[in-house]
């Protein structure tokens, strides 16, 4: 058995057994090799056909280290296991003793933690992505100490682990930082039960805190907490495994934890920024695109957007529609990111991608992370008219923009610039793609599947 690669281009990774996740590389020392990669583009193609979509990386990772938090074994189908990201968390929980296999179809993860005998998250594995604080709650409760490197990721701005600390510090742990380990131990007996009011929201928070109390008994409250459809997606799977949570899906959860959790086995949600990446791309290049698996009910802010521009959606059966005539424009409008439901900040910069083809001005403006336009400077190198102020940005639409080599600076922005090659005239070559394959699985693979000119070369 083994992983897939990322596309049909790239060579397949190391073989996965009973003892070994297949390991991609990211950054630091192996950056170099991924330089030598890059995507090329001829832009000016629509398209038309049909994407089934991955499983959501954001709400694969919580999942994953879900399995902390039990002696037996709990299987994930529809598991986006190309993505870097999902095996770098493979390798993280391999680390800690959780026994992990892929089954022959490639999206079917089984994941066991009976083995769990460590509760050291070292630096050289989590500086990779910042999902790694996610195991800090689930081994806190699981073994009553963890010592968790403060994590990586991309650079887009601060995203403190103080809310998480916050919590833990609630439900009765000693917490300390030293030499960039979070060093956590829990009370004696084990994590308390406690009620926990968020001052401000956060997703990551929010699943280290759901995780812990899932293996405390006793009633724990998280108020102000995260609302995002994967955060529901993990509470569901818990209450698979024997918690007891009520109110998912809102801002306030009550999870009634046991001292033991059980097998489960529990299908990934599907990936809403995936399929909102590929719903702008049908906006930019015009086309009709059918998505399969595609879960409109988590998109429901960005859809009415973009009809409002004039996209076309229609759902049938549990696949979506999109489609827009090639030599239509799409109106020019304002969007703000804020938490769930409302327009997610990981869709902004495709989203302004989009605009600056569109008849008239758009509005961009960024409240969740305050270092989100670095795509800006390259979309400019490729003829967008965007200005900046702050946190926002006004985007006047152009009548075309042209190909360019431009750089990725982290996930989203590489996706942009994509999406950027995909109307260009001429030829554009994205560089430092080792962004794109951290969130997109086999992007190339599907997007040159629906009529798109694009490829990974060296």
């Amino acid at each position: 058995m083994e992983l897939p690669s990322r596309d049909s281009s790239r060579t397949a990774p190391k073989p996965l057994n009973d003892n070994a996740v297949a390991v991609a590389t990211v950054d630091g020392e192996n950056a170099a090799q991924d330089g030598l990669e890059k995507i090329r583009i001829v832009g000016g193609n629509a398209l038309n056909g049909t994407i089934a979509v991955s499983g959501a990386k954001n709400a694969a990772l919580p999942l994953m280290c879900a399995s902390l938090l039990s002696t037996q074994p709990i299987t994930f189908t529809n598991m986006p296991m190309a993505l870097r990201d999902i095996q770098n968390m493979g390798e993280l929980l391999q680390h800690l003793g959780v026994n992990i296999t892929v089954d022959g179809e490639k999206t079917i993860m089984n994941l066991n933690g009976e083995a769990v005998d460590n509760h050291v998250a070292p630096y050289d594995m989590v500086r990779k992505m910042r999902a790694s604080i996610l195991v800090l709650g689930p081994l806190l409760a699981r073994t009553g100490k963890a010592r968790v490197s403060l994590p990586g990721g991309c650079a887009i701005g601060t995203r403190p682990v103080d809310l998480h600390i916050m919590g833990l510090e609630a439900m009765g742990a000693k917490i300390t930082l030293e030499d960039g380990y979070i060093v956590a131990e829990a009370p004696e007996g084990g994590l308390k039960p406690a009620k926990i009011l968020f001052p401000k929201v956060t997703v990551t928070g929010t699943e280290n805190l759901m995780m812990a109390a899932a293996l405390v008994e006793g009633e724990t409250i998280l108020a102000n907490a995260a609302m995002e459809p994967e955060v529901t997606d993990l509470a569901e799977c818990l209450v698979k495994m024997g918690a007891e949570i009520d109110g998912i899906g809102t801002s306030r959860l009550v999870i009634r934890g046991k001292k033991q959790l059980n097998a489960a086995q529990h299908d990934v949600i599907a990936d809403r920024i995936e399929t909102g990446t590929f719903m702008i791309a049908v906006a930019l290049c015009g086309g009709e695109v059918r998505l399969k698996k595609a879960r409109p009910d988590t998109l429901t802010s960005l859809i009415a957007l973009l009809e409002s521009a004039g996209v076309k959606f229609t759902e049938d059966g549990g696949d979506v529609i999109v489609s827009k005539p090639k030599d239509v424009r799409i109106k020019g409008i304002d969007i703000m990111t804020e938490p769930y439901p409302a327009f997610p900040t990981d869709l902004q910069a495709q989203f302004m991608t989009m605009l600056t083809l569109c008849e008239g001005a758009g509005m961009v403006t960024e409240t969740i992370f305050e270092n989100r336009f670095m795509h800006v400077p390259e979309l400019v190198r490729m003829g967008a008219n965007i200005s900046t102020q702050g946190n926002s940005a006004i985007v006047r639409g152009v009548e075309k923009l042209k190909g360019a080599p431009v750089m990725a600076t982290d996930l989203r922005a590489s996706v942009a610039l994509v999406l950027a090659g995909l109307v260009a005239e001429g030829e554009t070559f994205v560089h430092r793609i080792y962004h794109l394959d951290r969130g997109y699985e086999r992007v190339v693979e599907k997007l040159s599947g629906v009529g798109a000119q694009v490829e990974r070369v060296r």
